[in-house]
């Protein structure tokens, strides 16, 4: 079973992608898009957690979806 891989995003305005309690990034990209595709390679093709990064009907910043 794969580990869990999130994909946040930075002050900077890129994309981080990390492993839980991780202190430095696995990788840092340009787009969301990039990240999540880069997260799926590290977490052999299953879906990252990705943070939201702005209220739709369907949830709020700061929560966690799968894309």
């Amino acid at each position: 079973m794969p580990k869990k891989i999130f994909v946040e995003r930075r002050d900077e305005g890129d994309y981080a992608v990390r492993r839980p309690n991780s202190q430095r990034a696995s990788d840092v990209l340009p787009t969301q898009r990039e990240a999540i595709e880069r997260a799926r390679e590290l977490n052999g093709g299953s879906p990252p957690l990705v943070e939201r990064v702005r209220n739709t009907s369907n949830g709020k910043r700061d929560h966690w979806r799968k894309p």
